[in-house]
């Protein structure tokens, strides 16, 4: 791991970003190559991890609007721990929760309809937030998104520290 303690706000953002967007590539290649199909709450965390990229970029870009965007990243990253949370409790309890796709869509599915009609080789939902298609050593693929995110929500502390110069 990549100490951030010592690096300058402008490089832990790019780092941040670079992570994101490459999370989001990698979502999306595993998706591809194993044939998997995304649900609804899988392609609202790529959506998710894109924020924060953007968020990253911004404040990178635009010293002024570090703090700023360091406390919507974070923001934005605790809103991906508990979609995260939440699929996973649908993965591991299916039985006790409401599945995605069933009945009125929610808001989460209204915005990933929308992304879908828009770019769908990368956001269209065809799965169940239930299933878990896809584990590595005995985790899901929303059970690592929600350590990454937990990752990013660190990061964006360590950003907002006071500095002791």
């Amino acid at each position: 791991m990549i100490p951030l303690a010592g690096r300058s706000p402008r490089t832990i953002l790019l780092l941040l970003a670079t992570a994101a967007i490459g999370l989001t590539l990698a979502g999306w290649a595993i998706g591809e190559i194993m044939r998997l199909q995304p649900c609804p709450l899988c392609i609202f965390q790529r959506l998710l991890f894109l924020a924060i990229a953007l968020l990253a970029l911004i404040g990178a870009l635009l010293p002024a609007a570090t703090r700023v965007s360091s406390i919507l990243l974070a923001v934005v990253a605790a809103g991906g721990v508990t979609t995260a949370a939440y699929q996973s409790w649908l993965q591991y309890l299916p039985q006790e929760g409401m599945e995605c796709g069933f009945g009125e869509p929610t808001l989460i599915e209204r915005i990933v309809d929308w992304f879908g009609a828009l770019w769908p080789q990368m956001f269209l939902a065809t799965g169940f937030c239930s299933s878990k298609d896809w584990i590595l050593l005995g985790l899901s693929m929303a059970n690592w998104s929600g350590l990454c995110f937990i990752g990013f929500l660190a990061a964006a502390a360590v950003m907002l520290r006071p500095r002791s110069d």
